[in-house]
């Protein structure tokens, strides 16, 4: 069998002695479209920090290339789930975009040809170089989700980290970036961060539902035991512009 290029092995995370991740146990390989679902608190954004070396595992180990994940940066791009960019301050989108390939101690304005080049690449790739030159602030929200990811494929990265990136994205805006990332995915791996069920469901190969433990599943299909396990409860899902509920109904006892 193919070697992963992220692993995890009884993987444990706690905060202030309250575990917030038990047991996990997972595999990503080269090519893979994962979504990470679960509810709010769930440990999602907790698990993305850990395979991104951001926070270091309380028990257990992750792996990325077979390395810890600090020292394969260089291979990875990322999008937080909170990107706080001043609306009001005067950047532009190719400005917004190279800030992927600052490097320690060069320096802000210190770009090089092959860097502009990357940018002007990564947003070409997501349908927003006619916008290199406008300010960030005149771009709707959607627009500026996706110069965001193209910040972090900047670096031209192997596998691309997505914490809600259709976070405040009208439905349609969502379609449009998941097929982007879609045809993005033909050349890397992305592992995406949803509470969207009903949209990362027609795009991904894989799933990992995470609420403390993990449940993960080869295919894009949501399964109940899935959802039951993560969930603990009753989930509709939307389809059609119609509620369809997955679970059924817990009774009291």
């Amino acid at each position: 069998m193919e070697t992963p290029i992220i692993e995890t092995r009884d993987l444990w995370f706690s905060f202030n002695r309250e575990p917030i991740l038990t047991e996990v146990n997972l595999a990503v390989h080269q090519g893979d479209f994962m979504a990470i679902i679960g509810p709010n608190g769930g440990g999602k954004t907790t698990l993305l920090k850990l395979m991104l070396g951001l926070l270091k595992p309380s028990r257990g180990t992750v792996r990325v290339f077979n390395r810890p994940p600090g020292e394969v940066t260089h291979r990875i791009g990322y999008m937080p789930q909170e990107v706080t960019v001043n609306r009001s301050f005067p950047i532009s989108v190719i400005d917004v975009a190279l800030m992927g390939r600052l490097r320690t101690g060069t320096g802000w304005s210190i770009y090089s040809r092959s860097d502009r080049m990357a940018a002007q690449h990564a947003l070409e790739q997501m349908e927003m170089l006619d916008y290199q030159d406008r300010r960030i602030e005149e771009l709707s929200g959607g627009q500026r989700q996706r110069v965001l990811i193209a910040r972090a494929l900047v670096s031209e990265p192997e596998i691309l980290f997505l914490d809600e990136p259709t976070a405040s994205v009208d439905t349609k805006g969502q379609t449009d970036l998941y097929e982007l990332l879609k045809t993005l995915n033909e050349t890397v791996t992305i592992i995406v961060v949803s509470h969207d069920l009903s949209i990362v469901s027609g795009y991904v190969k894989s799933l990992a539902c995470v609420n403390q433990r993990v449940f993960s599943h080869d295919s894009p299909e949501i399964t109940v035991d899935m959802l039951e396990m993560a969930y603990h409860c009753p989930v509709e899902l939307i389809a059609h512009g119609l509620p369809h509920r997955v679970l059924q109904q817990h009774r009291d006892e």
